[in-house]
């Protein structure tokens, strides 16, 4: 018994009954145009007109126009909205968006149709049959009642035959809510069927999820390799000019006032670094577009540094560091730039961090088709300590490459260790 209740009064029931009454709410501008257009027809008075023939006329004329409306983008956004929120299907279930296709828009018109189509049956009924049933179950208390027509109409005139409306009006009570809570089950059934993602939904949901997956592994290389350079820049800088005044009073100090000056900018160069992706990661969490740089000016810095900035990147990795630029810089794209900065930077990192303070050869060739960026420097003595869970830096680098339809090598040879990437231009 108590399960029967809560199928049929439950709160997920309710929630059924709800929406399907939201439909029949939603179809009756529909209702209104085909009793104007049926009573003209019949010429039986049109819209308040009390004749059924009129009225399921109007029924009937409304329902094709239902199925026109549907085709309009916001049918799908706005019925998708309304079953998940009252429908009781899992949210994952439905699609997002407008209907793409003409199967999609094809569904989309099915599950309008329905929706709106057994709503107003539903909302009809709602409104017309609870007021009806308690009219006939007061019958038994109402002399006046039982002599009306409705006590008539009934065969309850009589006092003691007229306690059988009692059980009459409860049945008819629940009936009606064994009928919307029928209905609305039904309608819970297909709701995925024709509210659920097409192949077309699936990919561009498959594509929406690469974007993002991809934007979050571009914020991480960005984090990677802007802190980790400099932490690594800094540490080594540090070292060098603490090693110069551990020397005495023959100390070079100019040689520290070089390293403090190189700390200072390449620590101010990351914080502004830092800052610009902490907004894009700002804006992602504000459904921005994260892939996307702010512009400068706008509370911040540009989209990161380029190739313009690459000799202080190399001036604050210290002394140890050769660059050497192989013909014109000037017209490599923006994008290229960017990353072509990050591959040196990280590479840097990379050489602070194993190099053991040999010196590093940073070559920049764009003199061909295919532009090559090229470190190397010579195997320490004793290798380095690794890290328990590997680094991220070569392969930020090989992924940043193939993004940019290259390809990154790296490895030792010929006694050092040569970092090789080879951009198509």
């Amino acid at each position: 018994m108590r399960r029967c209740a809560v199928a049929l009064l439950g709160q997920r029931a309710r929630r059924r009954w709800l929406h399907l009454i939201v439909g029949g709410a939603l179809f009756m501008p529909f209702w209104m145009v085909g009793s104007v257009v049926v009573g003209a027809l019949l010429g039986a008075g049109g819209l308040f007109t009390g004749s059924l023939a009129v009225q399921f006329g109007a029924y009937a004329v409304g329902l094709p126009l239902v199925a026109v409306a549907a085709l309009f983008p916001l049918a799908r956004p706005m019925s998708v909205a309304a079953a998940r929120a009252l429908c009781g299907v899992p949210a994952d279930r439905y699609a997002d968006g407008p209907a793409q296709g003409p199967a999609a828009r094809a569904r989309t018109a099915g599950w309008f149709t329905l929706h709106l189509g057994a709503g107003a049956l539903v909302s009809g009924a709602t409104l017309a049959l609870p007021p009806f049933a308690v009219s006939v179950m007061a019958l038994p208390f109402s002399p006046a009642l039982r002599e009306s027509e409705l006590g008539r109409l009934w065969g309850l005139d009589r006092p003691w035959w007229s306690w059988a409306a009692l059980p009459a009006g409860l049945l008819m009570l629940l009936a009606l809510a064994a009928a919307a809570a029928g209905t609305g089950a039904l309608l819970a059934l297909q709701a995925p069927r024709l509210l659920g993602p097409s192949p077309a939904d699936r990919l561009a949901a498959a594509e929406r999820r690469a974007a993002e997956a991809e934007s979050r592994n571009r914020l991480a290389r960005e984090l990677h390799d802007s802190v980790g350079h400099a932490l690594s820049a800094v540490t080594l800088q540090a070292g060098a000019a603490r090693r110069v005044l551990d020397g005495g009073a023959g100390a070079d100090l100019a040689f520290v006032r070089e390293a403090l000056t190189a700390i200072e900018e390449t620590t101010r160069r990351t914080v502004g670094e830092l800052d610009w992706v902490l907004g894009l990661l700002r804006q992602d969490e504000q459904g921005g577009e994260a892939g996307e740089a702010r512009e400068a000016g706008a509370g911040g810095p540009g989209p990161g540094p380029g190739l313009d900035a690459l000799e202080s990147l190399v001036r604050g990795a210290g002394p140890r560091v050769a660059l050497t630029v192989s013909g014109d810089l000037a017209p490599v794209p923006e994008a290229l730039s960017r990353e072509a900065y990050r591959i040196v930077q990280e590479g840097l990192t990379n050489a602070a961090r194993h190099a053991g303070g040999e010196p590093v050869s940073v070559v920049l060739d764009a003199r061909t088709e295919e532009w090559e960026i090229s470190m190397e420097n010579p195997l320490p003595a004793r290798p380095p300590v690794a890290r328990p869970n590997g680094g991220r830096g070569l392969r930020g680098i090989g992924e940043r490459a193939r993004l940019l339809g290259g390809t990154a090598e790296a490895g030792p040879a010929d006694g050092v260790w040569r970092l090789v990437v080879r951009i198509p231009r």
